[in-house]
């Protein structure tokens, strides 16, 4: 016998009904994920949304010259998607950040983060250096956000 906690009650299931509901649903799993933007690069989407949470890929610029604009027009994407998603960032659950230079870079893209970001519903946030697709993108943000 297995017991699994819900947050409003205890369900206990048997190990055949397990296995059952296991072979019985797996067809489904897949249903229920949504992919948006996948016209922008073939090889991946821009957005998936799963289960009431949206991952969002990472998000480049290389339109701005300097790591403010492009932070700025990477924030005004991820507005756009979470969105479009039915979310956020008020939502945001975990953001990753890549500097190209994080020693010129991190204080610049920092003053915009903090002045984009609801200061009352903050993630979790790593930020690193490292070697970016392109050698004019100086920024890249990656963020996970709650539907609901």
């Amino acid at each position: 016998m297995f017991t699994k906690f819900f947050p409003h009650s205890i369900v206990r299931v048997s190990s055949a009904a397990r296995r059952h509901a296991l072979f019985s649903t797996s067809h489904t799993l897949n249903t229920g994920i949504q992919r948006l933007g996948t016209d922008v690069l073939p090889p991946m989407s821009q957005a998936v949304i799963h289960n009431n949470i949206v991952y969002l890929s990472g998000q480049v610029d290389a339109t701005a010259e300097d790591v403010v604009g492009q932070t700025k027009n990477i924030l005004a994407k991820v507005d756009k998607y979470l969105q479009e998603a039915g979310t956020d960032k008020s939502k945001l659950l975990t953001s990753a950040i890549w500097l190209k230079d994080i020693d010129r870079d991190f204080t610049a893209m920092n003053e915009v983060w903090n002045a984009w970001i609801d200061p009352n519903n903050k993630p979790v946030r790593a930020t690193t250096e490292a070697s970016l697709a392109s050698p004019k993108m100086l920024v890249e943000i990656q963020v996970t956000a709650a539907k609901d």
